[in-house]
Formats: structure tokens, C-alpha cells, sequence
């Protein structure tokens, strides 16, 4: 048996509205929830809102960060808080959380690993957005997981200021860390992550890089190469990069390679030594491609993510959609950012809860066979059923 409900608050951050707001989502549900995931603008109050609600909700499975916009079933909001429940008699919730991601990320996924037990059939991660490797904190943490274990969520925002972000577990408020919900039982999941983002030109090769900092493609200054490609708009790098971003040429699973499932966002220049700053790793030796979109494409895509979600979750009942979306595609959709929440909706149904944010970047496989990647300016869905 499955239950889900989502409220919203706008409300000034307060204990008193943290309670209110758990109270409002046990009367939509009709009773506690056996977890629920809250998201939020950044506030000064934010801790008295977190205590709120998890004094009112009266249970321990509660994660949950700081956004870039916050989802739920009646759309997108921003400056607002939202809190999805899920009850169920078949599935038992697990959390997790670590620190120290700044200092190694990849160890910390291992300590994140290991705190979940065996038994955990799929994980949803909210790290911090500025101070963690997203995918090195992948890669500590399906080492001691596996990669058949999928992993959907994302990095935590603070509405573009890029200053700190929180995450949250139970009452407690972090940063530089990583809290995960793992799911245990009776109970089938679907996931689906689309961009919009079509490849153009020739493929290059990454011939120097370190980490997420790309300092030649085939032998030539990274920044000179995005430099002929973008012409005229090269003087505005990193800011146009959002609209262009490097996709990685790779076959994961039964994948296409040309598609380029995994894209990486310009986050800065170094216009000295002509390298680019991604926003995760770029290896060194490996084949990307420059790619450009359009506000039509990466709508389809946020669509084409629910129905992918839908299809593997096969004739089981979906009862919740997780929904994690990065916030490259609302600087680019701008005031259609709205429609993408809609296509999700027209693909999974009116009735169905769905809660999310918009992410610094977004954890999900790229195929139902395929590992669990740190991906940039894509759409993420899952969908929990019975």
C-alpha cells in the first residue's frame, strides 16, 4: 500500500510554520508519514522551519536541502517551502548522512555506503552543491552499494548565490555534507533522465584535463576551441556556456553513444591558461562533444525523462514522482520553466504527487542497466509504485 501527498508553504520561515505545514500533510495523508522530503529557499530561519517540521510529522525518515526553485504537485515555486509524505506498509526507509565532503568526497560516499544496509533496493542522495564532487561522492558510494543499486536526487542550491547550501536529516541542518534515504521492500521503481541537448559538430578529444577542469581539446586551449564555436558570444564565457554545454561521448549500458546521455555546465574560465571549469569531472582521454538546445527540445525531454520512468516502472501502480531538474535549464526556459513540471504531469496523470527541486545537479542512471551518473542541466525523474 502506497499513500503520497505534497503541501506548500510560502509563509515566513518559522517553527510555527514548519509545524503547520507537517500538520497540513498528515491531514492530507491521514495519518504520520513514514518518510517525507522537504525543499527550500535558503533562510536565515531555516533551522526553526526544519525542528517545525519534524516535531509535527513525529518521525525520523526526513531529508530534504536547499534549492534553486521547489516542486510539488501544484507546480513549480520559489522562495516557498515544500513537503512531500509517502506512507507505506511495504517499505522500509533507511537514512544516512556524512560531512566532509569538501575534504574528500569519495571517502564520504564510502562512509555513506556503509551506513545503509544490504538490503537497500534504491537511494535517493542530497548533497551540498558547492563544496562536495558529486561524482566522486558516486563513486565511494556505489562502490560499497554496487551499481546495480539506482541513485536519483541531487545537489542542494541556494537560489544562485552560490555561497552555501543546507542539507537536512531529521531535525538536524548541514552543510559540506551528504544525506541519502535508501528504500528497502515490496515495491518497484522507474527512472528516467533526459536533456534536450542535441550534439553538433565533430567529437574531440579531452587531451589534458584534471578532475572538472578541461585544459585542451584535441591538444588545442579548451577555451579556444569553445571560443571558434561560440563566435561572437565567446567574450561572454561562462555565462553563455549554460546555453552549450560539453557532452561526453560514452556507451552506458545498451546506450547510444552518440547521444551524449551526460552533459557538464561551464562554470568558469581561465582565460591565462585557457582552460574551462566544468560543474563535474571531465576524464582526460575521453570524447566530447559540443552541444545546443532549444526551449522546445529540452521541454520534449522533461517529458520524455516521465515516460522513460513510467516504462521501466512496467504495469506496477506509480504512487510518487520524484522530480530533480537543474537550474541551467530555468536560467535558459526563463518564464516557460513552469511548462516543464506541466509535461511531467501530462505524462504521469492530474492525480499524481509529485515532489522535487531544481538542483545544482542531478544523480540518476542513465539506462535501467546502466550506472548512476552526476549529470548538468538535465531532467530526473523516478517514480515509486507498487
Amino acid at each position: 500500500m502506497f499513500k503520497a501527498a505534497t503541501v506548500v508553504s510560502k509563509e515566513r520561515f518559522t517553527r510555527t510554520t514548519g509545524e503547520k505545514l507537517g500538520n497540513a500533510l498528515m491531514e492530507k495523508l491521514g495519518q504520520a508519514p513514514s518518510a517525507c522530503w522537504l525543499f527550500c529557499a535558503p533562510s536565515p530561519k531555516l533551522r526553526e522551519l526544519v525542528r517545525g517540521v519534524a516535531s509535527s510529522v513525529r518521525q525520523v525518515n526526513h531529508v530534504g536541502c536547499t534549492t534553486d526553485g521547489e516542486i510539488s504537485t501544484t507546480g513549480l515555486s520559489t522562495g516557498s517551502v515544500v513537503l512531500g509524505g509517502l506512507v507505506s506498509d511495504c517499505v522500509e526507509f533507511h537514512l544516512a548522512h556524512t560531512g566532509g565532503l569538501r575534504k574528500d568526497s569519495e571517502a564520504a560516499g564510502k562512509r555513506l555506503g556503509k551506513l545503509l544496509p544490504p538490503s537497500v533496493r534504491y537511494v535517493q542522495v542530497f548533497s551540498d552543491g558547492l563544496t562536495g564532487n558529486g561524482c566522486a561522492l558516486l563513486r565511494g558510494l556505489t562502490s560499497v552499494l554496487g551499481t546495480h543499486v539506482p541513485i536519483a536526487g541531487g545537489t542542494a542550491g541556494d537560489a544562485g548565490a552560490f555561497r552555501t547550501t543546507w542539507q537536512f536529516v531529521g531535525a538536524d541542518v548541514r552543510n559540506d555534507s551528504a544525506v541519502a534515504i535508501g528504500f528497502s521492500g515490496d515495491f518497484s521503481v522507474g527512472t528516467g533522465v533526459r536533456s534536450g541537448w542535441s550534439p553538433i559538430g565533430i567529437a574531440k578529444r579531452v587531451t589534458k584535463a584534471r578532475g572538472n577542469v578541461v585544459y585542451e581539446l584535441n591538444g588545442q586551449p579548451a577555451l579556444e576551441v569553445y571560443g571558434r564555436f561560440l563566435g561572437k558570444h565567446a567574450d561572454k564565457l561562462p555565462a553563455v556556456g549554460v546555453e552549450y554545454p560539453l557532452g561526453l561521448v560514452h556507451r552506458w549500458g545498451k546506450t547510444r553513444e552518440e547521444e551524449c546521455h551526460v552533459l557538464r555546465a561551464t562554470m568558469s574560465v581561465n582565460r591565462r591558461n585557457g582552460s574551462l571549469v566544468f560543474a563535474g569531472d571531465v576524464p582526460e582521454g575521453s570524447m566530447v562533444r559540443l552541444t545546443c538546445g532549444d526551449d522546445t527540445s529540452i521541454l520534449e525531454a522533461a517529458e520524455q525523462a516521465a515516460w522513460a520512468a513510467l516504462a521501466e516502472l512496467g504495469n506496477s501502480v506509480p504512487a510518487m514522482v520524484f522530480f530533480y531538474s537543474c537550474m541551467a535549464r530555468r536560467i535558459v526556459l526563463g518564464r516557460r520553466t513552469r511548462e516543464e513540471i506541466d509535461r511531467i504531469r501530462m505524462a504521469v496523470g492530474p492525480e499524481l504527487p509529485i515532489v522535487g527541486f531544481y538542483s545544482y545537479g542531478e544523480y540518476c542512471r542513465v539506462a535501467c542497466d546502466g550506472p548512476s551518473l552526476l549529470h548538468n542541466e538535465t531532467a530526473s525523474v523516478s517514480v515509486i509504485g507498487s
